[in-house]
């Protein structure tokens, strides 16, 4: 570990390069809390380009906690559409109904207090208890794991759910005490710049001097981290009927994947034996209570791919009088109307697949 003055210089020269070279987003126009939450889980396995409109849109539309408890979840859904890992967005109206119902509308300030609102982890406990509240606690995210790990050359491989109490230990020893959430920030915009994961540019890093796997030229051995598997293909067939009403829509079950969102019925490959459309035209009857015939599939197979599996989804299109869903949680969609209800990325690709 670095004496104490050292540790006083590296927060004085992080703190004086980010007061100057900060990175000019939305969510840090204040410090109010449901911002930090707003924009801290739509961070979380998403580009900060790709979130900005997304955010602007979103505290537009629920510019308050009170207002996004008191939302429709369809209307929350629909404006979460395209960003992907729904439960973020079910386990953000779940805090917001916490906060309401709760604690009066609010806010806990310790990091340990707000873990016991939907969807905040460790990581976002922290973000929020140090920026909105000024407690002196860590936010651990991949870019904190990388800059300490280059810092320091950690040998810890960050894949292992104990690391994180190493770099928690770490990190309470250099955070800054008097401007803890500029810390934070701080080292998120070093590590998605002169520290990020590719090609970084240690040399011109603000922090070089302090930075060891730089000194000691083993800048891409850290942070060490195992490989993850690689996602399991899981194969569909994917059926578009299409009656005068529109196209038929099923909503997915309330739990699992992509969980209350519509899409087209999805079958598993695996459930058709033999392989073909008659299969599919009995494994549907059985399901809808009602047989339509499905054409030859010669629309390209669609490929999705979530963080442990990609699904590979074969497209069967079919024609029909419109019939009762008295069997199906379903729906008939016109065309026209698809823009209104919360459909997920891989229903999009199937939609394109169909239209072209």
């Amino acid at each position: 570990m670095w004496k104490e003055e050292k540790i006083k210089a590296f927060r004085r020269t992080l703190l004086d390069w980010y007061d100057a070279n900060k990175r000019d987003l939305p969510w840090r126009k204040d410090r109010d809390p449901y911002h930090v939450l707003v924009s801290e889980l739509m961070l979380q396995q998403t580009q900060v380009q790709t979130v900005i409109p997304y955010y602007q849109r979103f505290i537009a539309q629920f510019p308050t906690v009170a207002a996004l408890a008191a939302a429709p979840e369809a209307k929350v859904m629909k404006a979460w559409e395209g960003l992907g890992y729904y439960s973020r967005a079910r386990n953000l109206q779940k805090a917001a109904k916490q906060l309401m119902v709760e604690h009066g509308g609010q806010w806990p300030h310790t990091a340990t207090a707000l873990q016991e609102l939907a969807g905040i982890g460790p990581y976002t406990a922290g973000a929020i208890a140090s920026i909105a509240f000024d407690q002196v606690e860590p936010a651990i995210d991949g870019n904190a794991f990388r800059v300490f790990a280059r810092l320091f050359c950690v040998p810890d491989d960050i894949a292992q759910p104990k690391t994180r109490a190493v770099f928690d230990q770490l990190i309470r020893q250099v955070i800054d005490p008097k401007r803890p959430g500029d810390f934070n920030q701080a080292i998120m915009d070093l590590g998605s710049s002169y520290m990020a994961a590719k090609d970084p540019d240690p040399a011109h890093s603000p922090v070089a001097e302090f930075d060891e796997s730089w000194q000691t030229g083993r800048v891409m051995d850290f942070p060490v981290k195992t490989k993850k598997k690689r996602p399991r293909p899981v194969l569909y067939y994917a059926l578009a009927v299409h009656s005068p009403k529109g196209y038929l829509f099923v909503q997915r079950p309330s739990s699992g994947m992509l969980a209350n969102l519509w899409m087209f019925p999805l079958v598993a490959r695996e459930e058709l034996e033999p392989d073909n459309l008659a299969a599919a035209t009995v494994v549907f009857a059985a399901r809808a209570g009602h047989q339509v015939a499905f054409a030859d599939p010669e629309l390209p197979v669609v490929k999705h791919t979530f963080t442990h599996q990609q699904w590979q989804l074969t497209l069967l299109t079919a024609e029909c009088p419109a019939f009762a869903l008295d069997y199906l949680p379903g729906r008939w969609v016109p065309v026209a109307d698809l823009a209104t209800i919360a459909i997920p990325t891989v229903q999009k690709k199937l939609l394109q697949g169909v239209q072209e």
